[in-house]
């Protein structure tokens, strides 16, 4: 296993926006949050490659009481890649694990699974070079190991690298974040209580280098005007957070 890390990180000086929408009780009248972040401050996170060693490549991460780990393996021959032309074919798998939560293993759980591994294939798709390697296959299997708030973005962040570490040739990384709004205000990267009481939320996925956002996901209510500059603290979040993967990237090799 590679030992390269990135420390733990709180972005308190850049001021990442990556919390989510909560109750009033959930918000000091300071307006901190339970865990003392501001509302457009990170979690403390942690970054790691070569988490694998039976994969092509692989990745570790975990922000707050979210963790996740994906492992990569191809590109190898596939005779459903061979429909695909001169293109190779990525898929993606994400699954949790049966002790990731107390709110999983629910009857909906297999829905979930499936929604978010379609959503990480469109995450990652336009940054991937499918031309160069044709007829065969990039697999990516992604397992939250514990949820604890803003699970897919952290899937398509450690995915990204595990994708890197594997050697795939990529246009750019791709950095996700999540936002919530409760009222009139905005939260960036919400742990799991603040995603229960929120009134909307955003998922933004992009290759910041490119200035290029491969997914977006929107949904419930959001107040007049705030959507604008929730969509300019997810950009400006996952730009950081790119660069911090940069940093690993470097470190591992």
């Amino acid at each position: 296993m590679a030992q390269s890390r990135v420390s733990s990180y709180s972005l308190e000086s850049q001021r990442v926006s990556l919390a989510r929408g909560s109750s009033a009780s959930l918000i000091s009248p300071h307006g901190t949050r339970e865990d003392g972040r501001t509302l457009h401050e990170c979690r403390a996170a942690f970054l790691q490659t070569g988490a694998v060693n039976a994969a092509a490549g692989s990745a570790y991460a975990e922000f707050g009481q979210t963790k996740v780990i994906v492992s990569v393996f191809g590109p190898r021959e596939s005779k459903k890649a061979q429909a695909y032309s001169d293109i190779g074919r990525l898929n993606c798998n994400v699954s949790f694990a049966t002790f990731a939560g107390s709110v999983r293993g629910r009857a909906g759980q297999g829905v979930e699974e499936k929604e978010y591994s379609q959503m990480l294939y469109k995450a990652l798709e336009g940054a991937v070079t499918l031309h160069t390697f044709p007829k065969t296959t990039v697999d990516v299997f992604a397992l939250v190991l514990q949820s604890g708030g803003g699970d897919l973005p952290v899937v398509i962040t450690c995915a990204s690298l595990a994708l890197a570490d594997a050697g795939i040739v990529m246009y750019d990384l791709v950095s996700a974040v999540s936002l919530s709004s409760f009222d009139t205000k905005l939260l960036l990267d919400a742990t799991l209580d603040e995603e229960n009481s929120q009134d909307g939320s955003l998922m933004l996925a992009c290759m910041t280098s490119r200035n290029e956002i491969t997914q977006l996901s929107l949904s419930g209510e959001w107040p007049q005007g705030k959507l604008s500059e929730g969509l300019k603290l997810c950009l400006d979040a996952c730009n950081k957070l790119a660069g911090l993967m940069r940093i690993q990237l470097r470190i591992s090799v």
